[in-house]
């Protein structure tokens, strides 16, 4: 079977993560370091050279039908590149995330790259692996939106190198403005809680190219 460039990327993409969670979390001496480099600094240097990639944001049709994976399929992610749930960005998440009737899940082991304090994953880092999950609920009730405020509540400490589950469901609607909850899961124990606001906006803003200062 050929293997597509898209797969490749996202192959690449997990190796380059499972480097980085190993990197952060063995003790490696320096005559490895020396190896690593001598190893990395060529590939560095080929991909540096390279020519840019451009990135044609698909319609908004097709970010609809395709940006909600099934849990059959959680791969199928049409934002590939997305830092929490894109299987072809080395700095993401790797999150798995589908969609349940009108919720939203995400399924992820956070790894040591992402740790704040000891053996616990980095605030933000939730935060942003909440917000991804969220957002998506905007799909599933056929808009698209920005996040306009976001407050997490932090019940336990959210563990690294252990599954957690987010969802997130609609919980109100007023025109443009959409309040959705979620929760984060660690063995069905609730870890974090979360309510954001997301306005709703026309679909070609959604995908237009944000403006500079």
């Amino acid at each position: 079977m050929t293997t597509s460039t898209e797969e490749r990327r996202a192959t690449v993409a997990g190796l380059l993560r499972d480097i980085g969670h190993d990197f952060v979390a063995r003790d490696v001496d320096d005559g490895l370091l020396d190896e690593i480099i001598a190893a990395l600094r060529p590939v560095h240097d080929v991909l540096d050279e390279s020519p840019m990639r451009e990135r044609h944001p698909p319609d908004a049709l097709t970010i609809l039908t395709r940006s909600l994976p099934s849990r059959d399929d959680p791969h199928r992610h049409l934002f590939a590149d997305s830092v929490v749930s894109g299987e072809a960005n080395p700095h993401g998440l790797g999150a798995e995330i589908w969609r349940e009737d009108e919720s939203v899940v995400s399924r992820v082991v956070l790894g040591r790259a992402f740790e704040g304090a000891p053996r616990r994953v980095h605030g933000g880092v939730v935060a942003a692996l909440l917000d991804e999950t969220m957002g998506l609920v905007m799909g599933v009730h056929d808009a698209f939106g920005f996040t306009a405020r976001l407050e997490v509540t932090f019940r336990e400490p959210v563990p690294v190198d252990t599954e957690v589950v987010a969802r997130a469901w609609l919980a109100h609607r007023d025109g443009r403005k959409s309040t959705i909850l979620a929760t984060l899961t660690c063995a069905e124990a609730v870890l974090v809680e979360a309510s954001a606001l997301f306005i709703a906006v026309d679909p070609a803003r959604f995908l237009a190219t944000p403006r500079t200062t």
